[in-house]
């Protein structure tokens, strides 16, 4: 050891045992670097400041005793007499000398570190206090750290960690978590500097921040040294790695989202120990991704090892929220913290609370949501931190970002919006632990949004949130699961938004009866697949340069159509895995492709395009066979290249049995033969021609999913987008009614499965009757009616005499 005191620890002497000494984060670095180097990850070397030291300290100042007398009885909602007292006592510490052995064994374990490193040294001085990191409280943003630290600003560095155990924040958190400020003492840690600013960083979740979904690595990321990233100053990029799918030796990325990251930390050059600044980040490197997907499950593998072996030391499953950083010299990554998990993680699994919006208002900003809340209430906009007093319980924060400073304040606030920030910003963690809902990184909303605005902030709809002006009316839905009978007629679900995979997995199913790929496409995608594979002939210049946008970080503008959509198809079979996931090809009308970027130059105009160039039709003609092409290329890239082999193929609007075996010959020429590998492939049994051929339709597909809908229109010869004769479009029709009962009569003649997936038996109570007195097999519903119609089907069935299920299969 360094000094007979004990004083210093280097990372391979420690471990877990090690937190009273040297608090969770040193002890987990420790860990990291005694038991997992070499197991796919790197930790930068480095020593702790015990404990021991910070008593020794304050014992030879003598400095108890005034502690005691700033900090006796203090009272954290008075905010002002918090800061005087807080500052106080950070006086106190900072002003007691180090002992002579212990600052004599900081400087020698330096230039051990120096030697290790080179003469260029710098390092990072890291606060890491002895309760640090326990259950239920985290600790994290409390104290300081001091980056690029040299030789010469060192034991300053030192003494200013100590100190910051007395920050506002931290003795109000202690307070709320029920520490003592006398039994919770300062390690400090001094591990070599990562050169993230001339690379990048961020923070990894071993599990979805915002559900609680634990099959995937959540990775964040910005260009510079990672602050940015944990504060929250800056939007990062987002990437999604599918736990199951990497074991498997599956190396691809599920999803991601490119962030604005618009700001980069670096070093200050004029500046002293351990001094950094923000500058502007380059745009064309706001416009691509901070990580290549090589780096990207380099990190996902290496917090899965940091994960297993946490997991593994308690005997439990322990999600991991981990820092890593990216040095730009030898362009190496490394793990430079890493803690269990303390709010995802936590929330309860036999309950859901589902939020629904009742109104419609004017969108003021639009950001990533944090939760799945609604919360309405009057706006406070706060530019400096000495607004906060002007705070008012139940008022909602609207601020450029939030500090750490700011907890006080936030745990009073009804919402929280920001304009910078992703979803693992100091904003978004805060509002977790508090369940607000949060709209972080909205760009303009401090500008669109003035103090007294009465707004309503929706986290309800998906990965975007969104702040409306008005009190929009809302309702809450709670459920709890463990007492929740099911159906025996299989529940599953309808959807289109991949935003919202992880969260609907939660509930009650079966998997998913519908996936409906031109959601996909309209949403995320945006762009004609046709002008995609043929730009050239986009003759607008302006909607031209707007795809090359779109589809720049991508190697080719027809890669970026198959990353997109194989990425929105993969998030939602991962999210039901292993669940079936039933993915229909596009069912687009003429007038809907027109609308996407370029697509004028390559659709016909029709009278009706309700019963036009759709579905089946256009998968083998000229004019779309090569966007057919793409789409068959993500949904192979699905199954081959992500492992998701629970993805089934359905096909829409199939009017004959002759386009049904062309269509079927196409899928095999693009590497999707039906029974390859297992694959299933359906068929929409929504045309009266698919009923009253049943038997030859099922000599060709797996399955029928019933599209009551198109069914509907076409036995009554209803158009139902047509305001006038809309009013004769009705599913309780008996012709309609004998239609479905034939289907599924037919279907189980030919021993397929037949489900339905429109709105019908969600709507009508007698419908629902009807099909599970026909024996239908499945029920496709929108996720905002399962529930409700899963105690419909519960009541039919036990009219039947059919007893409910005791839980999912």
């Amino acid at each position: 050891m360094d000094t007979r005191h004990d004083y210093i620890r280097w990372f391979s002497e420690l471990g877990i045992a090690d937190v009273p000494s040297v608090g969770g984060k040193n002890a987990s670095l420790g860990e990291m670097y005694r038991q997992l180097q070499g197991h796919g990850l790197r930790v930068p070397n480095g020593f702790a400041i015990t404990a021991d030291a910070y008593r020794a300290a304050l014992d030879r100042a003598g400095a108890w005793d005034r502690l005691h007398a700033a900090l006796d009885g203090i009272d954290p909602a008075d905010v002002a007499d918090l800061a005087r007292r807080a500052a106080q006592a950070r006086e106190i510490v900072y002003g007691a000398p180090l002992p002579p052995d212990l600052e004599d064994g900081i400087l020698r374990a330096w230039r051990r570190l120096r030697g290790e490193y080179g003469d260029g040294l710098t390092v990072a001085v890291r606060s890491s206090a002895t309760a640090e990191d326990l259950p239920g409280a985290s600790f994290a943003g409390q104290h300081e750290t001091f980056l690029h630290v040299g030789e010469e600003g060192l034991v300053d560095s030192v003494r200013r960690c100590f100190a910051s155990l007395f920050t506002d924040r931290a003795i109000v958190y202690r307070i709320d978590n029920g520490f003592d400020h006398f039994k919770v003492y300062l390690s400090v840690g001094v591990m070599k500097m990562v050169r993230a600013d001339l690379a990048a960083a961020g923070v990894i979740f071993t599990l979805d921040t915002e559900t609680g979904f634990r099959d995937v690595v959540f990775v964040t990321g910005a260009y510079g040294l990672g602050e940015n990233v944990v504060q929250g100053a800056v939007d990062p990029d987002e990437f999604y790695v599918f736990k199951p799918a990497l074991r498997a030796g599956r190396r691809v990325v599920l999803r991601r989202s490119l962030g604005g990251k618009a700001l980069r930390m670096v070093y200050a050059p004029a500046g002293g120990a351990g001094t950094t600044r923000n500058v502007a980040t380059e745009s064309d490197e706001r416009a691509r991704f901070c990580l290549g997907d090589a780096a990207v499950l380099e990190l996902a593998e290496a917090a899965l090892h940091i994960e297993e072996h946490y997991s593994a030391q308690a005997g439990h499953p322990v999600p991991m929220d981990i820092e890593w950083a990216q040095d730009g010299i030898d362009s190496k990554l490394y793990m430079v913290q890493a803690r269990p998990e303390t709010v995802a993680s936590r929330q309860a699994v036999n309950r859901i609370d589902e939020y629904r919006l009742d109104g419609k208002a004017q969108v003021l900003a639009t950001g990533r949501a944090v939760g799945g809340k609604v919360a309405a209430g009057r706006a406070r906009v706060i530019a400096h931190a000495d607004e906060l007093g002007q705070f008012q319980p139940g008022d909602i924060l609207v601020a450029e970002a939030t500090m750490p400073d700011w907890g006080t304040v936030m745990k009073t606030a009804a919402a929280v919006v920001t304009d910078r920030g992703g979803r693992t910003c100091h904003a978004a963690i805060v509002a977790r632990e508090i369940g607000v809902p949060a709209v972080v990184g909205c760009g303009g909303a401090t500008a669109a949004i003035r103090t007294g605005d009465e707004i309503t902030v929706s986290c309800a709809e998906g990965d975007a949130g969104h702040v409306y002006a008005g009190r929009v009316p809302f309702r809450k839905i709670s459920t709890d699961l463990a007492a929740f009978p099911l159906p025996r007629t299989r529940l599953m679900v309808n959807i289109g938004n991949p935003d919202t995979a992880f969260r609907t997995r939660f509930l009650p199913n079966d998997g998913v009866g519908l996936a409906r790929m031109e959601f996909i496409v309209a949403d995320h995608i945006r762009i004609h697949p046709m002008a995609l594979v043929h730009p050239e002939q986009v003759r607008d210049p302006a909607v031209r340069a707007e795809i090359g946008r779109l589809a720049r970080n991508a190697p080719s503008p027809a890669d970026y159509f198959v990353r997109e959509l194989s990425e929105g198809i993969g998030t939602i079979a991962a999210a039901f895995w292993p669940k079936p996931v039933i993915v229909r090809m596009s069912d687009f009308k003429t007038n809907e492709y027109a609308s996407l970027l370029g697509g004028s130059f390559f659709e016909p105009q029709e009278a009706n395009p309700m019963l036009g160039f759709r579905g089946a039709a256009r998968y083998t003609h000229p004019a779309y066979q090569e966007g057919f092409a793409l789409e068959c290329r993500a949904l192979k890239r699905v199954r081959d290249d992500m492992g998701l082999a629970n993805v089934r193929v359905m096909i829409p609007f199939c009017r004959r049995v002759r386009e049904a075996e062309v269509v079927l010959h196409a899928l095999e020429e693009q590497g999707l033969a039906r029974g390859r590998d297992g694959l299933e492939i359906y068929v929409m049994c929504e045309i009266p021609n698919n009923v009253i051929q049943i038997d030859a339709f099922a000599s060709l597909f797996d399955g029928f999913s019933i599209g009551s809908n198109d069914l509907t229109q076409l036995v009554l010869g209803v158009d139902r987008d047509s305001e006038i004769v809309a009013f004769d479009f009705d599913e309780r029709d008996p012709g309609v009614l004998e239609m479905l009962r034939q289907a599924i009569v037919g279907a189980h003649r030919n021993g397929r499965h037949v489900g339905i997936c429109g709105q019908a038996p969600s709507d009508y109570p007698e419908v629902a009757l009807y099909l599970v007195e026909q024996g239908i097999d499945s029920i496709s519903l929108n996720p905002d009616s399962v529930v409700a119609t899963a105690r419909r089907l519960v009541e039919v069935e036990r009219k039947l005499g059919i007893p409910p299920r005791d839980g999912l299969d």
